[in-house]
């Protein structure tokens, strides 16, 4: 079994921003695996299960606020005895251009609260993660540059960025970590 989190905040007032980059790459998956997300009010999240090269795959969009994020994941984990190593984290990433992505494994959450949770709630670091870039406005508080919207002009550099990761569950599936970086993150250049 794997779980697909993507980390965002929930409601209306913080669709498509900068901080849900998470909650819009797994709606990316919707059509491919023909997802029903629904609401689970036990691990206080949205959820969608399919199978996946005869791997059941969850995909989550925790309901609770990005910094308290570890609480939903650690929902999952212990309910399903899910393995961390089994565990797939999509985030943003502001020291990383626009669209840039990045696979990482065991290590530190570079300062993003979602990733301090996650991290202390299920006591490590050996989860693998999506990181895809949003940049970096320094003349605009951290707060609010992470809450904005992107540009027409970002969003067009994300949908190419969405487009490469049209096969990324499976290969997480399919594949080590090592590979999956080798894959991943030579996607940039």
């Amino acid at each position: 079994m794997k779980l697909v989190v993507g980390l965002g905040n929930p409601g209306k007032n913080y669709e498509k921003t900068r901080h849900n980059i998470g909650f819009d790459v797994i709606d990316r998956f919707k059509d491919k695996y023909n997802l029903n997300f629904i609401k689970n009010s036990k691990f206080n999240a949205m959820e969608a299960t399919c199978f996946i090269n005869f791997e059941k795959v969850i995909f989550v969009k925790p309901l609770s606020f990005m910094n308290l994020s570890g609480d939903v994941v650690l929902r999952y984990i212990n309910f399903y005895n899910i393995s961390s190593t089994d565990i797939l984290i999509i985030q943003d990433d502001l020291d990383m251009e626009v669209g840039k992505i990045r696979i990482l494994f065991d290590s530190s959450s570079g300062g993003h609260n979602g990733i301090k949770d996650i991290t202390l709630k299920i006591g490590t670091k050996e989860y693998t993660r999506l990181k895809i870039g949003i940049s970096n406005n320094k003349v605009i508080d951290t707060k609010d540059y992470v809450l904005g919207r992107f540009t027409q002009e970002e969003r067009k550099i994300l949908e190419k960025s969405y487009e490469k990761l049209y096969n990324l569950v499976e290969d997480f599936i399919n594949l080590d970590v090592l590979s999956l970086k080798q894959i991943y993150n030579s996607l940039n250049n």
